[in-house]
């Protein structure tokens, strides 16, 4: 799917229509993915009514406000339009993350006869490796909305990581970078109770009453040194 744009230039739907045309930046963002390709006209009122239904459905797919991890999946539009004005307008309706090749650009018809487009909306569904697992989903979005995705994720045999990052987090024990600090700071004299009582069960009854006396005896030391440093000072027990 990525050599279909490779050498090509595509232009982010967003305020200041950014450019990627760099090998690195097209495979960045097509590679491993499914990719949709939009072929509509803003004469078309087909396509006026359909793109609503498309945006929503891309949208609750990868915008991070209706999913925690966006899917694996990248939309191109491939205007039949007239004029660059019918293009724009079409493309102000659409999501910021929406892809498309400049009006100026030859290949925009190069792809329409390649999958053989004669109808507007059309939305040829690509695997990763190129090959059509649609030749026109339009009425599948329209009828199933976003659950497509899931059927033609398992025809791509596309995986999906992200159940990784939960099963890393889950095993971190994540705490604050003054987590220690703190804990020390509030320390209290149960706290000290409790790390005598859980002691290895591997040692005996008297290694356990050697250890707590050795403890006693480095907290008595403690205390006479604070209070030659403190005199005239009470210490509240």
């Amino acid at each position: 799917m990525v050599d279909l744009f490779l050498d090509r230039v595509l232009v982010e739907n967003n305020w200041d229509q950014d450019e990627l045309n760099t090998e690195r930046e097209i495979v960045g963002i097509l590679e491993n993915r499914i990719l949709l390709l939009l072929f509509a006209s803003a004469e078309s009122e087909k396509c006026q009514e359909f793109v609503p239904v498309l945006n929503d459905f891309f949208k609750r797919l990868k915008d991070p406000a209706y999913i925690e991890y966006p899917k694996l999946l990248a939309l191109i539009y491939i205007s039949l339009d007239q004029s660059e004005e019918q293009q724009e307008r079409l493309l102000k309706e659409m999501h910021k993350k929406v892809l498309f090749l400049a009006f100026e650009d030859p290949y925009r018809k190069e792809l329409q006869a390649m999958f053989k487009v004669k109808d507007v909306p059309t939305v040829v569904v690509l695997r990763p490796d190129s090959s059509v697992l649609s030749p026109n989903a339009v009425q599948d979005i329209c009828r199933f909305g976003s659950e497509c995705f899931r059927n033609w994720q398992e025809s791509a045999e596309l995986v999906e990581r992200t159940f990784m990052l939960n099963e890393e987090f889950d095993n971190l024990n994540m705490r604050s970078a003054t987590d220690p600090v703190r804990r020390l700071k509030y320390k209290t004299e149960d706290d000290k109770r409790k790390k005598r009582w859980w002691k290895p069960w591997g040692k005996g009854k008297a290694e356990n009453e050697e250890e707590e006396e050795e403890e006693e005896e480095k907290e008595g030391a403690w205390d006479t040194k604070k209070g030659e440093g403190d005199k005239g000072t009470w210490r509240r027990r």
